[in-house]
C-alpha cells in the first residue's frame, strides 16, 4: 500500500510516500480502506521528532506512518467482529497511520458515517469534534445557558467547539486573529475576541457584563497554553474549569497560582492520543450515540478549509505551520 513513512524527522519536506506493507487484522480489528484523513498538530510535532509515534513499542513495530483520524470502507473484519461488515463506511480516531490506503483499528473503534455526512469530509469530524466535545462537555460540565472560552476559535477544534456549544444552548466566546473572526461569528460564536496584540480579557469582561454576567466564564478549553494560562485563571468564574488540551503557545508560563485556591478552579490536562484503549473505546461509543445524531439532524458540519493530495502531505503541513487555515485540512488518500 501507499503510505507516507517516517524515516527521518525535520521539516514538511520529509513527508515522502512509500510502498509498504498493508496492516492485517486481529481478531477484534477491522481492515479499512482509508479514502480520506486530516491533519492534526500533533503531526506537525510528530513529523519534528517532538511527539513519539506511540505505537512505536509494539511487537510487530509498524513503519512510523502519522495520521490520527480517518474516513474509509471496511475491507476485512477480525473473527470476533460482530457489530461492522465489509463495505461499511466508517470513520474514527487512531494512535497513528492514517497516511496511507490502508489502517487496522479495534472495530468498537470505528464510527459509522452518520447519515447526512458525505465520507470526503467525515475525516473532518472524528478527531476535532471528539477533542472539543469531551473537553466542554464531558469533563468541563458545559450545559445549556452556560458560558465557554475557547482559544483558537478559528481552528479544527475551535470550529467544532462554538457548533457543539451552541447546539446544546450554551453561549462562547473565542479568541482568534481579526482576520477568521468573520468566519467564527458565522458559525455563532457569541463574543469573538482578537487575540493578539489586543486585550482580549477586558474586552470578554465588557461584552459579557453586557449579557448580565460580571463572573468569568463556566469553562475554558485552552490548545495554546503559554502567556494565556495566567489570563485565563482570572477569566474564569469561581469553581469553574479549564480543560488544557494543547500547548501551541508553550508550555512554561508563570501564573498567579492564588487565583486557583480562592477561586477554587478545577484545572485538567487531556489528551486523546495517550489515553488507554478502554477509555478510547468508552469515549467513542459515547460520542456515537450523543453527537453523531447531531450531523444528521444538520445541527453539526465539519468546516473544511482545504483538500490535499496524499503526495501533497508537506504542502498542506506548511499551511497549518502558517496558521492559514480556517477549520480543517485534509488529504484524500483515494478516489474512491
Amino acid at each position: 500500500m501507499r503510505a507516507v513513512v517516517l524515516t527521518d524527522h525535520g521539516g514538511p519536506e520529509v513527508l515522502r510516500v512509500s510502498e509498504v506493507n498493508g496492516p492485517v487484522p486481529g481478531p477484534d480489528d477491522v481492515l479499512v480502506d482509508v479514502h480520506h484523513t486530516a491533519l492534526n498538530r500533533a503531526d506537525v510535532l510528530q513529523r519534528m521528532g517532538l511527539y513519539p509515534d506511540p505505537r512505536a513499542g509494539r511487537p510487530d513495530r509498524p513503519p512510523e506512518i502519522p495520521g490520527l483520524e480517518y474516513a474509509g470502507v471496511v475491507a476485512a473484519l477480525g473473527d470476533r467482529v460482530t457489530e461492522l461488515a465489509v463495505g461499511d463506511e466508517v470513520m474514527g480516531i487512531e494512535a497513528g497511520g492514517a497516511y496511507a490506503e490502508q489502517l487496522v483499528t479495534n472495530a468498537r473503534m470505528s464510527l459509522r458515517v452518520p447519515d447526512g455526512l458525505a465520507l470526503a469530509d467525515a475525516a473532518a469530524v472524528p478527531e476535532v469534534f471528539l477533542t472539543a466535545w469531551d473537553a466542554l462537555v464531558v469533563q468541563g460540565g458545559l450545559t445549556s445557558g452556560r458560558w465557554a472560552l475557547v482559544h483558537a476559535g478559528a481552528s479544527g477544534v475551535g470550529t467544532a467547539a462554538i457548533q457543539i456549544a451552541r447546539s446544546i444552548g450554551a453561549r462562547i466566546a473565542v479568541t482568534c486573529s481579526a482576520g477568521k473572526a468573520g468566519a467564527c461569528r458565522d458559525l455563532g460564536a457569541d463574543l469573538v475576541l482578537d487575540r493578539s496584540p489586543a486585550d482580549w480579557p477586558a474586552a470578554m469582561r465588557s461584552g459579557l457584563a453586557d449579557q448580565g454576567r460580571t463572573d468569568g466564564v463556566d469553562v475554558v478549553l485552552d490548545v495554546i497554553g503559554g502567556e494565556e494560562v495566567d489570563r485565563n485563571l482570572r477569566a474564569v468564574r469561581p469553581q469553574g474549569r479549564i480543560i488544557q488540551v494543547g500547548l501551541m503557545g508553550g508550555g512554561r508560563a508563570e501564573v498567579d497560582l492564588g487565583l486557583l485556591l480562592t477561586k477554587r478552579l478545577r484545572w485538567t490536562g487531556t489528551v486523546l492520543r495517550s489515553r488507554p484503549l478502554e477509555e478510547k473505546i468508552a469515549i467513542s461509543r459515547r460520542f456515537a450515540a450523543e453527537v453523531l445524531p447531531l450531523f444528521t439532524a444538520g445541527r453539526l458540519r465539519p468546516v473544511i478549509d482545504q483538500r490535499f493530495a496524499l503526495d501533497d502531505a508537506a504542502a498542506a503541513h506548511r499551511v497549518m505551520e502558517a496558521d492559514a487555515n480556517i477549520g480543517k485540512l485534509l488529504l484524500d488518500v483515494r478516489s474512491r
